[in-house]
């Protein structure tokens, strides 16, 4: 079982590439959600599960390592960013505009998202970047309005 909540949990070994392993998990997620854009039920579905399956190996992850939030786990941020994409067009601009503001969303971590990581176990580790996803989705939905607006 460990293996398959590190499996879960590394996004498939997504956290394991060196460098910033957070924008990694990003990137990787615009390719699991991009077929789900104009789906919104189903989108919806694969955040709760995310969400839900996420936080549960997240938490078993933390507890073999023995660590907080481990830069190895990147199923969270994977969360966020189908959060950030929920809802937007199957169009280049926009899916880009999501991955820069939840990478910087999720890098200065405003109010509350800091104090969300203090949450027991998985839940810390997948509640921040939720927060962080519904931010950029805010923000990514209102570039929307002005595009179509100033269009």
């Amino acid at each position: 079982m460990k293996f398959l909540h590190l499996a879960i949990a590394t996004f498939f070994g997504v956290g394991k590439i060196p460098g910033a392993p957070g924008t990694w998990g990003s990137l990787a997620a615009i390719p699991f959600f991009y077929f789900l854009l104009d789906r919104p039920f189903y989108h919806l579905a694969a955040l709760v599960a995310v969400l839900l399956v996420g936080a549960y190996a997240s938490g078993k992850v933390e507890e073999v390592l023995a660590e907080k939030d481990p830069s190895c786990v990147v199923i969270d941020e994977v969360l966020g960013m189908g959060v950030a994409l929920f809802l937007v067009p199957r169009e280049w601009p926009f899916v880009v505009m999501a991955f820069i503001l939840f990478r910087l969303f999720d890098i200065w971590k405003p109010y509350p998202i800091r104090r969300l990581e203090k949450l027991p176990g998985g839940w810390g580790v997948m509640v921040d970047d939720l927060v962080a996803g519904l931010y950029a989705l805010v923000w990514v939905q209102i570039g929307m309005w002005m595009v179509h607006l100033l269009a």
